[in-house]
């Protein structure tokens, strides 16, 4: 009877700590218990993962570029050309038919329309566009992102990079924030900013797709940053920036078999434009070397020909007479490898370095002739506008 009385009592304490012990925990929280781990090295909860990575801006979501579009946004202007129609000398003066082709009025939308875009580059009222946006323009209206419309004159003009300055006669205008294109690699994210087809500003983005583009037949002096960014007719003249909103390149030119865009721009890289925008404000135009000569790149079957260790150098393929490569007494036929003790890598790259050299100034130049280093000293002159003829070529 003992025996029993003990083994309820037992039971019956078991069953009263198992209720106190339920009765407690159903009160305490999840937050309360102990960690099973150490607090540091908890998995993040779904609180922390959904707060901003570090170097988000405040308030912009991740992946956008929209403070980047409108700081760039305001800069870039929209631009208008206009050209008068041509008069009927066949007519009376005052007739009115000489506003009439033969088949009725003529197309007035032919004499104004949009052709492209434009950078405001200082709030005095400079903008730098291309060349060919405003090239053979009598009138030319600028556009503002705030909607005004102003009449534009041209600074100066420079169609070997294609770039041109424009001037409006306002001040405290925003301008752009130039970037460093010597600093852009492969892969950056770009945006484009112009009026494609002359819909109204537009921004569009891509990446970096390569550097240094040339030999493509567009301009003499060719450096070209290649963007997919979705580049149209219209946007030629505006603005490529990076993810910041600085300016890296002016848009410039497409490839493309359908007139629209295909994934491959190109833009003339800052400074480049840089460089050649202040001399235009300062001059009214650039400024550059020349000799008088007309080369060729020296390829391998070139180099095993003159006995050359190495296919570099540009060939002097003909030079103008009288000019001043000529009456230093360098002849057609020629090697030229050096430019004032830097060495020639082809003829682009010589191109390049004689326009850089002021003229006035006398630069050594040193040829291969025979087998033999020769070094001229040549007095050299200001490069001209078009093409040079009267030139001596090989064997003449």
């Amino acid at each position: 009877m003992k025996k029993l009385w003990l083994l309820f009592t037992q039971a019956v304490t078991l069953c009263a700590g198992g209720l106190f012990a339920l009765s407690f925990f159903r009160h305490i929280s999840p937050d309360e218990l102990p960690p099973p781990w150490p607090t540091a090295a908890r998995p993040f909860s779904s609180a922390s993962s959904s707060s901003a990575p570090v170097g988000t801006p405040a308030g912009e979501p991740l992946g956008s570029y929209r403070d980047a579009a409108h700081r760039a946004m305001p800069t870039v202007v929209n631009i208008f050309t206009r050209k008068t129609p041509p008069h009927r000398a066949d007519l009376p003066p005052g007739d009115p038919r000489q506003f009439f082709g033969d088949n009725g009025p003529q197309d007035n939308s032919a004499a104004q329309m949009s052709l492209g875009s434009g950078v405001i580059v200082r709030p005095n009222g400079y903008i730098l566009t291309n060349d060919h946006v405003i090239d053979g323009a009598q009138e030319i209206q600028v556009a503002l992102s705030d909607g005004r419309t102003i009449k534009a004159t041209v600074t100066g003009t420079d169609p070997e990079t294609d770039l041109a300055v424009l001037k409006v006669d306002l001040d405290h205008l925003p301008a752009i924030s130039f970037g460093s294109s010597d600093q852009v690699q492969v892969g950056d994210v770009v945006l484009a900013i112009g009026n494609p087809f002359g819909v109204g500003e537009t921004v569009t983005s891509g990446i970096v797709s390569a550097l240094g583009r040339s030999r493509l037949g567009i301009n003499t002096f060719e450096n070209f940053i290649q963007t997919d960014a979705a580049i149209n007719p219209g946007n030629s003249g505006g603005a490529l920036v990076d993810s910041t909103g600085n300016l890296v390149g002016i848009n410039s030119a497409i490839y493309s078999k359908s007139g629209g865009s295909q994934g491959i721009g190109f833009s003339i890289p800052v400074s480049l434009a840089h460089q050649v925008m202040e001399e235009i404000i300062r001059n009214g135009g650039v400024t550059r070397g020349w000799i008088g000569v007309e080369v060729q790149d020296v390829t391998p079957e070139l180099a095993t020909s003159f006995q050359l260790e190495n296919a570099s150098g540009a060939l002097i393929s003909a030079l103008l007479r009288g000019g001043p490569a000529q009456q230093a007494g360098v002849h057609a036929g020629d090697i030229l490898v050096g430019v004032e003790g830097h060495p020639i890598g082809d003829s682009r790259d010589m191109l390049n370095q004689v326009a850089a050299l002021k003229p006035g100034q006398t630069a050594q130049l040193e040829v291969i002739r025979n087998h033999q280093s020769l070094k001229f000293s040549v007095h050299i002159g200001r490069r001209p506008k078009g093409t040079i003829r009267n030139l001596d070529e090989p064997g003449q």
